[in-house]
């Protein structure tokens, strides 16, 4: 047996994070961890790496071939470092930014005490031998992505514990990192814990399953009984709510264009990496066009750096163009210049909420802030306005004064959706707005985004990498590679006869489904 897990429970002033979770795993075996928010997936990967929280009290066996968890935080590092890989959630933004590559590919084995070969090291990730000597701000997030798996390989661990190792990516680069994944355990016998809410993930990935809800193990099982033959109620919400169905969601009357974008385009300028290696400046819009009507729901989707959140951020203005120009309600702007009064009527919903929210302001001072463009309008309107803004994403308006810390992620997405509307747009950008939600949070966004968008008569334009986000919640989806649209199509047309080679590609990396019936 390589890894014994019997009984643990940690508890933190008095309350139980964890309660008496057991499971074993042999040689190769792989665990999935499946729940909703703060269920203790996370929790769970961290307690066994030996990361609990401080002042937290931890109870039962954790036994990696034989040998307990190391008492002292020195022991457990080379626990951690030699026995056992860790690819945590946003492992990438923890990569040192004034180190190679190389430096810490070099690094991390020479702590495992293995002969370094930085370039078989990049091989066996896909990445290009010349990436050696970037430091981890000159790569895409799939990159380092992909560096942060290798460093957590790096030891030749016999147990992989993974957090979301897919999360933010496009199509390509997720099955990219899980392919790499799943051939690393098979080649080398290595063990895995994976932690996500994407059931496609765990599905592909996992030998088994465990649902986890409030720190509690309610259901486990082999993967083909628990995806097919669920036994707890749970597990089944879970399962049907990854099942959405683009038909039983609302739809509104389209009319006259919106939003018109002309031949825009963007230029960057990027610092040299050295006077001995200058770069070319990046063209990251080219002379790309589109229009949103009144009511419409336009999806665009793309691999990593095709330029979709470039295009965003014209849109709303928080970047100039280069080239071309935008038309909103009848007026031209080329990004960054929106005037003033159009600005209360396009809105911006990002991909995470928690880093949108100032910690200082309880949520109902950040949902106000918009309002200082409406400064005619009496303070009882806007208060008022307020008031229906909250509860018309299904909070109680008693929420306000809290802090943003209180509330769980999906609460605060829906929060921020909530501040995008405070001022009554027609036009609302949402960059991956589901993204950062777990399986059930997510169905319930798409629903709640749906009958907003009835209800207000509001446009969207969302930008995403889920095909299922697109097959939802979209009436047209716009392809994007390079900076350019490559392809304009409609939800069904887009998955069932997908035209360009990048779509194609898009298409044929999505995982299978997953539901109530045996589908692997």
């Amino acid at each position: 047996m390589l890894l014994r897990v019997d009984g643990l429970s940690l508890r933190l002033d008095g309350t139980a994070l964890l309660d008496d979770i057991s499971f074993s795993l042999d040689k190769g075996e792989r665990l999935g961890l499946m729940g909703e928010a703060g269920a203790g997936k996370s929790l769970l990967l961290r307690t066994l790496l030996g990361l609990m929280p401080r002042g937290a009290e931890l109870t039962g066996a954790i036994e990696l071939n034989g040998i307990g968890l190391p008492a002292t935080a020195a022991e457990r590092a080379k626990w951690r470092g030699r026995q056992i890989g860790a690819l945590l959630a946003h492992a990438e933004s923890s990569l040192d930014p004034l180190r190679t590559v190389s430096a810490l590919i070099t690094e991390a084995q020479a702590l495992a005490g293995r002969a370094i070969d930085v370039a078989a090291v990049l091989a066996e990730l896909d990445l290009p031998a010349k990436l050696a000597n970037y430091l981890p701000h000159d790569l895409s997030a799939a990159e380092r992505r992909r560096v942060a798996l290798g460093l957590a390989l790096a030891a030749q661990p016999d147990l992989l514990l993974a957090d979301e190792p897919a999360q933010g990516l496009d199509l390509i680069d997720q099955r990219r990192v899980l392919d790499l994944i799943a051939r690393h355990c098979s080649e080398r016998g290595m063990a895995l814990v994976m932690a996500s809410h994407d059931l496609k993930s765990l599905a592909m990935l996992s030998g088994r399953i465990m649902v986890l809800r409030a720190g509690k193990a309610i259901e486990a099982g082999e993967k083909a009984e628990i995806f097919g033959h669920p036994k707890h109620d749970f597990t089944r919400a879970v399962l049907s709510a990854g099942r959405h169905r683009a038909k039983t969601l609302m739809r509104t009357p389209i009319g006259g264009k919106l939003l018109d974008v002309r031949k825009v385009s963007r230029r960057y300028r990027l610092p040299d990496r050295s006077l001995f290696e200058p770069r070319r400046p990046v063209l990251a819009l080219d002379g790309v066009s589109l229009a949103v009507r009144a009511g419409e729901s336009v999806g665009v989707i793309g691999p990593q750096g095709a330029g979709k959140s470039t295009l965003a951020r014209i849109i709303v203005g928080l970047e100039r163009a280069t080239a071309g120009e935008l038309e909103l309600n009848q007026q031209v702007y080329t990004g960054s210049d929106l005037p003033r009064l159009l600005r209360q009527g396009i809105s911006l919903v990002a991909a995470d909420p928690r880093p949108t929210f100032d910690p200082r302001l309880t949520v109902g001072q950040s949902i106000a802030e918009p309002l200082q463009l409406e400064l005619q309008r009496s303070v009882d309107e806007l208060s008022s306005r307020l008031v229906e803004i909250v509860a018309s994403v299904g909070l109680a308006t008693d929420v306000m004064d809290r802090p943003p810390g209180e509330f769980t992620i999906s609460q605060l997405q829906r929060l921020a959706v909530a501040r995008a509307l405070v001022t009554r747009p027609r036009l609302v950008v949402l960059d991956d707005p589901v993204a950062a939600l777990d399986v059930g949070a997510r169905g319930e966004m798409l629903v709640l985004l749906n009958r907003l968008r009835a209800d207000f008569g509001l446009s969207f334009l969302i930008i995403g990498h889920d095909l299922d986000l697109m097959r939802i919640a979209a009436d047209r989806v716009l392809v994007m590679d390079r900076g350019k649209i490559v392809e304009v199509t409609t939800p069904a047309q887009l998955l069932e006869a997908p035209q360009h080679e990048v779509t194609q590609r898009l298409v044929a990396a999505q995982l299978p489904d997953v539901g109530i019936v045996p589908v692997f």
